[in-house]
C-alpha cells in the first residue's frame, strides 16, 4: 500500500484511455480497502473527476447526485463514461457512469457554473466547539485495537477526523442523539487545484454522515451483524476551501425507516463559511434478534 495521501492522489489522475463512443471514456485505480469493497466516497470523488475532465477548469462543480448502484471489487479497476449531456453560456451538465466488469456500480449527474454574481446568505456555523488540535485523532483513540478495520480507520486514510463527541467505533457514549460534528482535513498538502479539492471533499464527505442515523440508536459500527451501506449521495458545493485545512462537518439524521436512514450534512471551514451541503439516505439494518 502506499501512503495514505499519494493513494488519494493517485485514485483521483484518471487516465484517458482516448476511447471515444458518444461518451468520453476514462480508468481509475481502486483503492484498498479491509473488507475488500471499493469506497462509495472513492468512487463518487472519481466520477467526478471523469466529468471535470470534460469542461474547461474554470467551469467548477456546484452540484451532484448519485446512486450507488452494486459494492465494487477493490480489486478491479474502474472505468467511468461521461455523457456531455448540456453546455449552456453559464451552466453545463454531465452524466458519469462508473462501471466494473461491464455493469454499472454508481450513475451520478453533475452541474457545473462560471463564477457568477448574486445574493449571497447562509446558516451560521455552530458555536462555542472545541478546536480540532484540542481532540484526540482516531489513531489515538484506536491505538489498543488489532484489527484491520481499526488500523485502516487509524492510519490509513488520506483525512485526520476528530470527533467533537466522541466516535461511535466501538460503543455509543454521550446519549441517542441524531446529530454529531467532526473535524477533517486531509493528512498531506493537496495541489492548488480547486476542482481536485471539489472532488476530495466528495470523497471525505462520505465517510460519516451515516454515523448520525446509527448514533440516535446506540449502534456502534462495532455492533455484530450490522449492515450499514450508502444508496444515494448528494451534494452542493457553495465556496471554496482547501481539504488541506480544517472543515467542520456537523451532520443529522431527520428520519429512519424502512431499513432506510437519511443524513444531512453542512461542512464549514474555520472562519465560518459554509463549504458545502450534503444530503445521503443510506441502508440500515441493525442485528436481528
Amino acid at each position: 500500500m502506499s501512503d495514505p495521501m499519494s493513494g488519494l492522489l493517485t485514485a483521483l489522475d484518471l487516465t484517458d484511455t482516448g476511447a471515444r463512443t458518444s461518451e468520453d471514456i476514462f480508468t481509475g485505480p481502486s483503492q484498498w480497502m479491509p473488507q475488500g469493497r471499493v469506497f462509495g466516497g472513492q468512487v463518487l470523488a472519481q466520477a467526478l473527476v471523469a466529468a471535470q475532465r470534460t469542461l474547461a477548469a474554470d467551469r467548477v462543480v456546484h452540484s451532484m447526485h448519485g446512486y450507488f448502484l452494486r459494492p465494487g471489487d477493490v480489486n478491479l479497476p474502474i472505468t467511468f463514461s461521461v455523457d456531455r449531456i448540456h453546455d449552456g453560456r453559464s451552466f453545463s451538465t454531465r452524466r458519469t457512469q462508473a462501471y466494473q466488469d461491464g455493469v454499472p456500480i454508481l450513475s451520478a449527474i453533475a452541474s457545473f457554473q462560471d463564477d457568477d454574481e448574486g445574493l449571497d446568505h447562509q446558516i451560521d456555523m455552530p458555536a462555542d466547539l472545541p478546536d480540532p488540535e484540542s481532540l484526540p485523532t482516531t489513531a489515538e483513540i484506536l491505538a489498543a485495537v488489532d484489527h484491520p478495520v481499526a488500523r485502516y480507520w487509524a492510519s490509513q486514510r488520506p483525512f485526520d477526523m476528530r470527533y467533537v463527541t466522541s466516535p461511535i467505533f466501538l460503543g455509543v457514549d454521550g446519549g441517542t442523539v441524531a446529530h454529531q460534528a467532526v473535524w477533517l482535513k486531509s493528512v498531506g498538502p493537496m495541489p492548488d487545484d480547486q476542482n481536485l479539492h471539489r472532488a476530495a471533499l466528495a470523497y471525505a464527505s462520505d465517510y460519516s454522515i451515516l454515523e448520525s442515523i446509527l448514533r440516535r440508536h446506540g449502534l456502534a459500527w462495532a455492533t455484530p451483524d450490522i449492515k450499514v451501506a450508502s444508496l444515494d449521495h448528494a451534494m452542493w458545493w457553495h465556496r471554496d476551501a482547501r481539504v488541506d485545512e480544517w472543515l467542520l462537518y456537523v451532520q443529522e439524521s431527520p428520519n429512519a425507516i424502512g431499513g432506510r436512514g437519511l443524513a444531512l450534512g453542512r461542512i464549514y471551514d474555520r472562519s465560518g463559511r459554509l463549504i458545502a451541503s450534503v444530503a445521503q439516505e443510506g441502508m440500515v439494518r441493525p442485528p436481528r434478534d
